[in-house]
């Protein structure tokens, strides 16, 4: 579909903004369109199957839900399973990878400075991983490539296997949700460091009232939007393989 955009001499991306609805698993066609700018990777899934009655039951305050207090709390309403594993990294990391790949000879071709926005989540920070071997890897720019990342899925997978994701060092809130945006953190990282003429972010919307939280969040989705719009919107030469937690730089 097209949509019109602002009238703003400002705003640094074409008259007409083409936009695709993209299932991350599947291929992208690239005739369909000579060059693109812009690249939002927004795509979702919890890795865990929820019984929605009994976490609303637990009512839950969303202070205790964003510092991990509520962990050991939710345990008993979600369900992890390695079906379920596999379809949250295949969508929130290796899906967003496809499309990258495939939108990346078009970004090249971008005259305007192409941007790469890949909306991430507080759980992918590397202060919430228990294991500091894990987050040493996870944060070591020097050696960090593709093939470790996936090293670090398949780890993380072998481990979920043998029921020792607590004993290894792993995130118990949602594992496989905050590991899969941990190394879509760190793949945005690499994918900056390896084309340093774009701008390529990560952020992490806040607590956006959404189905990927089962409607726990307190933030609209306008609001959540907000720190995707800043990083579109970056001037020529502004940051690049950072983390935002909504519109501020942070620590990854």
């Amino acid at each position: 579909m097209r949509l019109p955009l602002p009238n703003s001499k400002s705003f640094p991306f074409p008259e007409r903004l083409v936009c695709f609805r993209l299932k991350p698993s599947n291929c992208f066609h690239q005739a369909s369109l000579s060059s693109t700018s812009l690249e939002v990777n927004n795509a979702g899934a919890s890795g865990v199957i929820v019984d929605e009655q009994g976490l609303k039951a637990l009512n839950i305050d969303p202070a205790s839900w964003l510092s991990g207090k509520a962990t050991n709390l939710v345990q008993a309403v979600i369900k992890q399973t390695y079906e379920k594993a596999e379809e949250c990294l295949n969508t929130n990391y290796y899906g967003c990878k496809r499309v990258t790949e495939a939108l990346l000879p078009l970004l090249k071709l971008s005259t305007l400075g192409a941007r790469i926005i890949n909306v991430s989540s507080l759980r992918g920070e590397l202060k919430r991983i228990p294991s500091e071997k894990i987050r040493n890897e996870l944060g070591d720019m020097e050696s960090l490539m593709e093939d470790k990342l996936d090293a670090i899925l398949e780890k993380f997978l072998h481990d979920l296997k043998a029921n020792a994701l607590q004993a290894n060092g792993w995130s118990v809130m949602l594992p496989s949700y905050s590991i899969s945006k941990a190394t879509l953190n760190a793949y945005t990282r690499v994918l900056a460091k390896k084309y340093p003429e774009m701008c390529i972010n990560c952020v992490h919307p806040g607590y956006v009232d959404t189905d990927i939280n089962w409607h726990t969040g307190t933030m609209t989705v306008e609001e959540g939007a907000r720190g995707s719009v800043k990083l579109a919107l970056l001037p020529d030469g502004g940051p690049t393989g950072c983390y935002f937690d909504r519109t501020e730089v942070a620590d990854f």
